[in-house]
């Protein structure tokens, strides 16, 4: 049998925005890269990534083809307020940070960094984190008292990326990451640090502090537990303790082994990585665009900054302009597309609207007749006077115009019959020629038979007189059949010739088709 499938996962727990909808807005940031940065670069942004934790999007793909607009398209319905963008030039690698969806916008200029794995691998003990990142860090600002307005405008954009925090409420399991932005007034330069916040005994050396806060350490190389107590440690940079422990009593438990409520835990601060050096290069208005309000290197005069402005105004009304053009040319198209569907709809489209105008129209006039009921009245009966007069005039021309239609119906039946008798005339003339033609044939065929009939005795005759005189010669010993009796060409020439001077048969016949005018 199957073991029964036992649930270890717990419900998402409520957050502060769900759970009151009074409470402050929750900050929430997109961080990616732009352009082809290079390996490097692209694992320093998702190192930036697990620092921004937990209000972040860590599996954020960026593609070459998306731009910023996509980013801004977005960044409103999931609750984005900051992007941390970063791009690589000829010149260096660049970070901004952006406020959405208008801006400000501060570039840096990043001089020097370091990854979490460079930082890990320089440690003797490194610590792999787990659990630290589902709650936001701390942010400290070191050393920013200046008056500038760039200045302050800095520190206001670095502390909207994290949440705000209420120091009577918060849980102190709640504070185990720390983000340093510590500036250089000399130089100008602004360091960037990732700490963990770990708590050990007070009072006790390193060697010792070891023993009592992990299990019995592996002694094997050693002779006496002096010898691991007095052991010299080398430790790194990130390690290095300071003179003076800072020591706290707890007003919390907290997780780890022994942090009672009460008990006295000495500070430590580890560095977890990414390390930044960057320098504020510029500040525009906008969101990644605008007027520049602050730049490092370029300094304009007055006159060059108010017509910078002029030009800047002069292209908002142009954009402004060109919108609202297009927004009429939308309209317009509309109303003109909406007229020809009406004019060309045919079926049962076009009929429900023109029977809707009829009743809306009916509608009215129903609604208007009520008002005065005792002079629609005296109207209506005159109205229906006068309808059962143009009725009747109506019926009257209508009568007329039927007896004129009649009388023309008249007029060309009788045309009709007069042609027909014409053309009847004409088709009696015409046969009475074609019978005279066939006559007239009849006799000079007959004439001509005669005349055959005459050629032909006479040819018969000229036989009999030829055969007689042959006879006489054959008694006189002389035959001339051989040389005097004509073959069939011969007697065909002699038909021929006899029939020259002849007339020839001819006759016409006529056609019974009737005229076309």
């Amino acid at each position: 049998m199957a073991k029964r499938r036992r649930k270890r996962r717990t419900h998402v727990p409520q957050t502060d925005e769900s759970a009151n909808p009074d409470a402050p807005k929750i900050q929430k940031s997109f961080v990616f890269k732009s352009g082809k940065v290079g390996k490097s670069v692209a694992a320093l942004v998702k190192d930036m990534r697990k620092v921004m934790e937990p209000n972040t999007a860590m599996r954020l793909k960026e593609r070459k083809r998306n731009r910023l607009k996509d980013f801004v398209s977005v960044a409103g319905q999931l609750g984005v307020t900051q992007f941390l963008i970063f791009t690589r030039t000829d010149n260096g690698t660049n970070f901004r940070l952006a406020r959405t969806p208008r801006g400000p916008t501060l570039c840096f200029k990043i001089l020097k960094y370091s990854l979490i794995r460079d930082v890990l691998s320089s440690q003797i003990n490194p610590k792999n984190l787990g659990k630290e990142y589902n709650s936001s860090p701390l942010l400290v600002l070191n050393n920013f008292g200046g008056e500038e307005k760039h200045t302050k405008l800095m520190i206001n954009m670095f502390q909207n990326m994290f949440p705000s925090i209420n120091v009577n409420k918060i849980r102190l399991s709640e504070a185990r990451r720390v983000v340093l932005f510590n500036y250089n007034t000399d130089t100008k330069h602004i360091d960037f640090r990732h700490y963990y916040i770990d708590l050990k005994p007070a009072g006790l050396s390193k060697s010792v502090r070891r023993i009592v806060s992990t299990n019995v350490p592996n002694l094997h190389n050693y002779n006496d537990i002096s010898d691991y107590i007095l052991r010299e440690e080398h430790v790194s940079e990130s390690e290095v303790e300071s003179g003076v422990e800072a020591t706290v009593t707890l007003a919390q438990e907290l997780i780890g082994r022994d942090n009672r409520k009460s008990d006295k835990r000495a500070v430590k601060l580890r560095e977890i990585g990414p390390r930044m050096e960057l320098l504020l290069v510029k500040i525009q208005a906008g969101l990644c665009d605008g007027e520049v309000l602050y730049h490092e290197f370029v300094h304009k005069t007055p006159e060059e900054i108010k017509k910078i402005q002029n030009e800047r105004e002069r292209r908002k009304q142009l954009s402004a302009l060109r919108r609202m053009e297009q927004e009429r040319n939308v309209e317009r198209k509309k109303v003109e597309k909406e007229a020809h569907r009406l004019a060309t709809s045919g079926g049962k489209k076009g009929k429900l609207v023109k029977e809707q105008e009829q009743m809306s129209d009916v509608e009215d006039n129903i609604k208007k007749g009520f008002q005065d009921d005792s002079d629609d009245q005296s109207d209506s009966e005159d109205d229906q006077s006068d309808s059962e007069d143009d009725q009747n005039d109506s019926e009257d021309d209508q009568n007329d115009s039927v007896d004129y239609q009649n009388d023309l119906m008249d007029e060309n039946d009788s045309e009709d019959d007069k042609n027909d008798s014409e053309d009847q005339d004409d088709d009696d003339d015409n046969l009475d020629d074609e019978f005279s033609d066939l006559e007239s044939g009849h006799d000079e065929m007959d004439d001509y038979s005669k005349g055959i009939e005459e050629d032909l005795f006479k040819v018969d005759d000229d036989d009999d007189d030829r055969e007689d005189d042959s006879d006489n010669n054959n008694d006189n010993g002389i035959d001339l059949r051989a040389s005097e009796k004509p073959n069939k060409n011969q007697r065909q020439k002699r038909k021929f010739d006899s029939l020259k001077g002849k007339p020839k048969f001819s006759m016409k016949i006529g056609t019974n088709k009737r005229r076309k005018k």
